[in-house]
C-alpha cells in the first residue's frame, strides 16, 4: 500500500508540476495574471515580495466577499477547510494532526488563484512537499460557495480534523 501510495505521490507532484509550467508558459487565459511569479502554492515567508504583491490586489476580504454576514463567511471557509480534508481521505493523504495559518487568494467567481501555508510548531509532521501538492490538487478541482465582484482573500488558521460541520447548501 506504502508503494502504491508513493507512486500515487510522485504521479501527482509530476502531474502538478507539469500542468504548473504550461500555464506560466502561455497556456492559460489570455488576461495576464499580474501575479505570474507567485506559485499557485507556497509557504509564506517564501515569496515576501510577490505575496505583499497579491495581498494588496485581493484586498477584499472573505467577509466583505459574503456581504458582511458571518454566518454565511464561516460556513463557507469551515466548508472549504472540511472538502479539503474529505478530498485528503479520498487520497489517502493523512492530513489529521495537521495545524497552518493559510492565505487563500480567490478569484471572482470563487477559483482558488494562490495558497499561502504555514505549519504551526504544534502541528504534526507532514512532508512539505507532500502537502504542497495536495493542495494544488484541491485547488484545481475546488470551487469556493462564494462570488464577488472583485478578487478576494481570507487569512486564518486550519486544523484538521475539522470538528464542526457546515450546513449542507452554504
Amino acid at each position: 500500500m506504502e508503494t502504491i501510495k508513493s507512486l500515487f505521490c510522485g504521479l501527482l507532484i509530476t502531474t502538478l508540476f507539469s500542468v504548473s509550467a504550461f500555464a506560466n508558459n502561455g497556456g492559460g487565459d489570455e488576461c495576464e495574471d499580474q501575479n505570474a511569479d507567485l506559485p499557485k502554492v507556497f509557504l509564506i515567508g517564501e515569496y515576501a515580495e510577490e505575496f505583499e504583491t497579491a495581498s494588496s490586489e485581493y484586498r477584499l476580504q472573505l467577509m466583505e466577499a459574503c456581504n458582511n454576514d458571518m454566518e454565511k463567511a464561516f460556513n463557507a471557509w469551515v466548508g472549504m477547510l472540511t472538502e479539503m480534508e474529505d478530498y485528503a481521505e479520498q487520497l489517502d493523504i493523512d492530513i489529521k494532526g495537521v495545524k497552518m495559518w493559510v492565505k487563500i487568494f480567490w478569484n471572482e467567481d470563487g477559483q482558488i488563484a494562490h495558497i499561502a501555508y504555514y505549519l504551526k510548531p504544534h502541528s504534526k509532521n507532514i512532508d512539505v512537499d507532500e502537502l504542497t501538492a495536495f493542495l494544488m490538487s484541491f485547488m484545481n478541482r475546488y470551487s469556493f460557495p462564494v462570488e464577488s465582484a472583485e478578487k478576494f482573500s481570507h487569512y486564518g488558521s486550519a486544523s484538521f480534523p475539522t470538528l464542526y460541520r457546515a450546513p449542507v447548501g452554504n
